[in-house]
């Protein structure tokens, strides 16, 4: 409880103090030395307390509900017009160098009978 300190250094604590305040004034230390640790006690009790509830709390909220996306035709008035919603802006594209359009894919002849 005390770490390093051991008999001989708290008798020495003990000693001293008796001899600072006195023999009549340090049963009144003492007594307001407890209180103070118990009301201490008590304070960290309680905020312990709120913290476990808060995180209970955060625990049991709902998730956000994610709504599925409305399917967007190709007509971009029959869109806007059917769901009510403006036309969407297409987001900004990353600059890439020589970045082909569209991946190419060679094939080769399954058969020998299929022409090159």
């Amino acid at each position: 409880m005390f770490g390093t300190l051991g008999g001989p250094e708290l008798f020495l604590i003990l000693v001293v103090a008796l001899i600072v305040f006195g023999p009549r004034k340090l049963p009144e230390i003492g007594k307001s030395l407890g209180r103070m640790m118990n009301e201490f006690k008590k304070a960290s009790n309680e905020f312990r307390q709120t913290l476990e509830d808060e995180v209970e709390a955060d625990k049991r909220r709902e998730p956000p509900r994610i709504e599925a996306p409305v399917p967007v035709s190709a007509d971009p008035v029959e869109s806007s017009v059917a769901h009510d919603e403006p036309e969407a802006t297409p987001a900004p594209v990353a600059d890439v160098p020589d970045a082909p359009a569209e991946p190419t894919v060679s094939r080769e002849p399954s058969s020998p009978l299929e022409p090159k």
